[in-house]
């Protein structure tokens, strides 16, 4: 399953970087690259907050269709930035191999090394 998440946002990534370089007047994507960084964080702030209120109001089928847009602006926002896919899987792994997969770091570590 995990291998098939990783392969769709792979594929939406390249996508989104084909959107943004034919610069279609009729594209959303595109729009969004031209509008800039800060229209696109905002846009990643805005879904995951709805993803959160959808939540806490327990209505799962919204906070499925919210998470599809937050997971669409928040690749939209790694091309914007020029990080890609890969290195997202490479600092989860990282982190999987330190603390295992459903750890978050802790905040006020050293976040960036393995020792």
């Amino acid at each position: 399953m995990l291998g098939r998440m990783t392969d769709s946002v792979l594929q939406l990534y390249k996508a989104v970087i084909d959107a943004r370089e034919r610069k279609s007047a009729n594209s959303r994507t595109a729009r969004l690259f031209d509008a800039g960084r800060g229209k696109i964080s905002k846009k990643v702030a805005e879904e995951a907050v709805e993803v959160v209120v959808d939540a806490l109001r327990g209505k799962a089928d919204a906070v499925v269709r919210e998470s599809a847009d937050l997971i669409y602006h928040l690749v939209v926002l790694w091309a914007d930035v020029g990080v890609r896919p890969e290195e997202v899987w490479g600092e989860m792994r990282r982190r999987e191999q330190m603390l295992g997969i459903a750890e978050k770091l802790p905040k006020g570590k050293d976040r960036y090394s393995c020792s």
